[in-house]
């Protein structure tokens, strides 16, 4: 295991370092730069900029350096102080300088609240999915079993920011609860408290099910149709040969088995559930990592865009080696083989 643990540490730092890279230079692509947005936002406010202060700007950001510098000045403070570096996105040009948010201000505020939207969500996913998948393959080509496809296949067609719309309204409408934001306008500022979590846990209800509602839908038919696959295997009709209760073979040998694809999926569900909240955390007015990311990327904030974008890439590594020890303590089959990569394997 510790062998393992070194060889996935080594390989996640390498990807971190090249997805630095890309980064960088997809947000570097689109033409102009950051102080253009910044002439063409000051030029709606009728104010003029001389070229010798556009000139001063770009000295003082950097901007007039090669493309790896600027790469290097950014990824040195990353790694070796943790400082993300400026934002750009509250910026301005007082004539003595420059002024700017620090990216770690945004993060430290913004990551919090993204990662208690996604444990709830993944919570509220596996809590339907498992179960309601574990019933469809019970009961095949039962009537539970075509409402629950439908209703699945629903959940898929149905646009997430849509959802939003139609359950603020429904919540608001007949159930008299806040809707919009993660807190009540008296917890808003408040210390933390078990009132405060408490109504936090209330407005994370529609978000959550907002966001897991197609990934709900998508795990309800994975877990249905690798439970038919183990159903039919001979392990499972020997159990039952032997007169064991259907549900309980059920549970204790195939669902471990079945179980494995929404383990294998969290490396893929942590960074998805950050930047795919985006659109339903601007409808919902959620303060999470989503809206500052589509700010950033349209305002070509470098160093903010790109810190998240490489907070992703950390979400994406560290999920998918929970995912892989996790495997492994579910499923006595799969063990962590010595190969050059390092991933886990069933024997």
């Amino acid at each position: 295991m510790i062998n393992y643990l070194i060889r996935r540490t080594i390989t996640a730092v390498f990807t971190l370092f090249v997805i630095s890279i890309i980064s960088f230079v997809i947000i570097q692509l689109p033409e102009g730069d950051v102080v253009d947005q910044y002439v063409q936002n000051r030029t709606a406010d009728r104010t003029i900029l001389s070229d010798e202060d556009l000139a001063e700007m770009r000295e003082t950001l950097g901007l007039n350096n090669p493309a790896i510098i600027q790469w290097w000045d950014w990824l040195v403070p990353v790694v070796t102080k943790g400082n993300l570096g400026q934002s750009y996105v509250n910026h301005g040009w007082t004539g003595r300088g420059y002024t700017s948010i620090p990216v770690n201000y945004y993060i430290e505020e913004k990551l919090p609240f993204t990662i208690y939207l996604s444990l709830f969500t993944m919570i509220i996913t596996w809590a339907f999915a498992i179960p309601i998948g574990i019933y469809s393959a019970m009961r095949q080509h039962s009537m539970g079993d075509y409402i629950f496809t439908f209703l699945g296949f629903t959940g898929l067609a149905i646009p997430d920011f849509l959802l939003a719309i139609v359950l603020m309204y429904v919540f608001f409408a007949y159930f008299d609860l806040s809707v919009g934001g993660l807190f009540s306008g008296d917890y808003l500022d408040a210390p933390w408290s078990i009132s405060r979590v408490a109504d936090m846990l209330q407005h994370l209800i529609i978000p959550g099910l907002v966001l897991g509602t197609s990934g709900t839908a998508g795990l309800i038919r994975v877990m249905r149709n690798n439970l038919l696959d183990e159903l039919t295997k001979p392990y499972v009709v020997t159990a039952r040969s032997k007169g064991l209760s259907s549900w309980k073979v059920v549970v204790k040998y195939p669902v471990r088995l079945a179980i494995n694809p929404f383990i294998s999926g969290i490396g893929a569900m942590l960074p998805a559930l950050v930047s795919g909240s985006i659109i339903v955390s601007i409808v919902l007015s959620l303060p999470t990592l989503g809206p500052i990311f589509l700010e950033a990327t349209m305002t070509q904030d470098g160093p903010l865009a790109g810190a998240i974008v490489l907070l992703l890439a950390v979400l994406t590594v560290l999920g998918t080696l929970i995912s892989d020890i996790t495997l492994v303590l579910v499923d006595p089959r799969i063990k962590l083989t010595g190969s050059g990569t390092g991933s886990s394997s069933a024997t």
